[in-house]
């Protein structure tokens, strides 16, 4: 059986490394990028089963970045776990108006990602 694909969006060295590490831990296969300009087409290519994305990035804007994400057709069913420090996380609007399915802190994610898995998965 093959293992399943998750699309992390990071960043930032740490948590994103371990949060990759945790997500191995967990039998997930993992690909990594750093430009938000790219979430689309990666997982238009990659087909991962959930994406994990930092709200906070340099580069360019992740919320605008999700908000493509779930307008695109071959994308929009995908569940996404955003992830941030306490400034980010404290004003979530911004990332739920982009269709992020689940927001949590960055010791969140990492204390229970088995937990934010789940709960992003879960089908209605």
């Amino acid at each position: 059986m093959t293992q399943p694909l998750a699309l992390v969006l990071y960043e930032k060295l740490l948590p994103g490394s371990q949060l990759v590490n945790r997500l191995q831990d967990l039998s997930y296969r993992v690909q990594t990028l750093s430009d938000p300009g790219l979430l689309v087409p990666c997982a238009e290519q990659a087909r991962p089963l959930v994406v994990l994305t930092d709200l906070e990035s340099t580069r360019s804007d992740v919320c605008s970045a999700i908000s493509r994400l779930r307008q695109h057709p071959a994308t929009r069913h995908l569940p996404v776990i955003a992830f941030g420090g306490e400034r980010s996380v404290q004003d979530p609007a911004g990332a739920e108006a982009a269709g992020v399915t689940l927001v949590v802190s960055e010791a969140a994610v990492l204390n229970h990602l088995s937990e934010c898995l789940q709960q992003a998965l879960q089908i209605d």
